[in-house]
């Protein structure tokens, strides 16, 4: 799919309708082949001869005209705060530039509240430039304090440049942490990029602090041990405590620290606490005319499902998915698949055959699952989808499945230091082909070997179900039980 073809499929229906009428209203002669070619992209039908440079130059002016529709679009549909302040900064220099001083004036202050609230330091930079400008007519504002105003915003802005650089400089360690492997005191690394790039702990805002979240989550996602985000976490409930009367104009970033830190909670087996954060994540979904619900629904009800299944209720676990699933049909198919493998994990812990029927839904390649969902979600998949079929003995499918997981993955597990997964597809494996050896003292000592070593990593909750099940088959256990038990 190329450059093109990528753009015209993340537009919606109404979105392409539009942009036909658009054409439609650009063309200068009714004879044309733009909005031939497009419909011709949209249905997957291309005939035109690619070869000749009409062609190219028609894609060309085609791919133009898309990106000039995309940004007027978004511009006049985004409702953003952020583009309510754009939306006053232009309104107020088309003022300007008809004389109208009062008018353009009182957008600006409109504006600088706006962008104040939300803490957009560039654009209140832009709007003090504005002001600072247009100062010399008397409907202006007092000078002095405009410019006390743009010395203090100056800071803040400069502040969040050089966390936005920190920022940049941690993903890329986490990037060589995740690929080469690389060991480091990540605390430590946080702490002294944030000192070298001058930043403050004291200075911090939501945005730098939902930053910082999402890279200490990362890695303890990579390491498998979020034991490693205790001190962050405490930074977290410091900041919103002393920060509560702010938390409303910055919603979006709140709504994400909070799901940041009931995602740790859970992940380091605290049920409790993790509901009690996402009771108030559920709870600023539902303000301001639930402006952010879509935006962050499908994580809710799967932290919320987890929860429940692993603090013994699976049964409310499943219900919960299985209406956020059938509820929201539009929702970011990231998230739905997210929620969709929960379920499907839901089930297969209970032996239940309706995993068999909801593996059948997940419908892309490889490939596909690799690229949008990340390799960490697609080898997760495969896993699941060898257990599941081991569980109902479709032994033959299961044991393909596992030589295609060796093959595909063989060289890129160790080059990320995950060995361990091979290990463990290997006792599977054995489980599978060979039953009669899983009670043998070889068998037993081996895994008896790789889950004490995992122990020294301190077992993630996921790594707990992936060894809970081939321990219950072992000891002809419940797998759920046994799962549990192990928690």
């Amino acid at each position: 799919m190329n450059a093109l073809e990528e753009i015209v499929s993340i537009l919606s229906d109404d979105d392409k309708q539009a942009f036909i009428s658009f054409l439609k209203k650009k063309n200068k002669r009714q004879d044309v082949q733009n909005i031939s070619l497009f419909k011709m992209i949209e249905t997957d039908d291309i005939s035109l001869q690619k070869n000749t440079n009409s062609y190219h130059a028609l894609r060309k002016r085609l791919y133009n005209s898309l990106i000039e529709f995309i940004g007027n679009r978004r511009f006049l549909t985004d409702t953003s705060q952020e583009h309510e302040v754009l939306r006053l900064l232009v309104v107020a220099r088309v003022l300007f530039e008809h004389r109208l001083y009062r008018e353009a004036f009182k957008c600006l202050t409109k504006a600088e509240a706006k962008a104040a609230e939300i803490e957009h330091f560039s654009l209140l930079n832009e709007i003090y430039h504005t002001r600072i400008q247009f100062a010399h007519f008397d409907t202006a504002p007092n000078l002095n304090d405009v410019i006390e105003r743009f010395a203090a915003n100056k800071k803040m802005m400069e502040q969040e440049e050089q966390m936005n650089v920190a920022y940049a400089l941690l993903r890329r360690e986490l990037s060589e942490i995740y690929h080469q492997g690389k060991i480091i005191d990540f605390s430590k690394f946080v702490k002294d990029t944030l000192e070298q790039q001058g930043v403050s702990a004291d200075a911090l805002t939501f945005k730098s602090l939902y930053q910082i979240l999402f890279i200490a989550n990362e890695y303890a996602s990579i390491n498998s041990n979020y034991n490693l985000l205790e001190p962050f976490m405490d930074s977290a409930y410091s900041f919103i405590s002393n920060k509560e009367a702010l938390t409303d104009k910055h919603l979006y970033y709140h709504i994400y620290i909070l799901y940041l830190l009931a995602n740790m909670h859970f992940r380091n087996r605290r049920f409790t606490e993790s509901e009690t954060f996402l009771k108030k994540m559920d709870e600023q979904m539902q303000k301001h005319g639930n402006r952010y619900y879509s935006r962050f629904c499908m994580r809710y009800f799967l932290l919320l499902a987890l929860n429940k299944n692993y603090s013994g209720n699976p049964g409310a676990a499943a219900d919960i998915a299985q209406k956020a699933l059938k509820k929201h049909t539009d929702a970011d198919e990231a998230d739905s698949n997210d929620l969709h493998l929960a379920l499907l994990v839901f089930y297969l812990q209970q032996s239940d055959r309706t995993a068999l029927k909801l593996m059948v839904q997940f419908g892309h390649s490889d490939s596909w699952y690799e690229k949008n969902m990340g390799m960490d979600w697609s080898i997760k998949k495969k896993l699941v989808e060898v257990l599941l079929h081991a569980e109902f003995e479709n032994t033959e499918l299961a044991l393909s499945l596992i030589k295609s997981f060796k093959r595909r993955y063989k060289k890129y597990l160790p080059e990320v230091k995950e060995d361990r997964v091979l290990a463990f597809v290997t006792l599977v494996e054995q489980y599978i082909s060979k039953p009669e050896v899983v009670g043998s003292h070889k068998f037993l000592s081996s895994l008896q070997a790789f889950t004490k070593e995992l122990k020294k990593d301190h077992q993630d909750i996921f790594v707990i179900s992936f060894i809970g099940w081939l321990e219950a088959k072992v000891k002809r256990k419940p797998v759920y039980d046994t799962i549990l038990k192990r928690l």
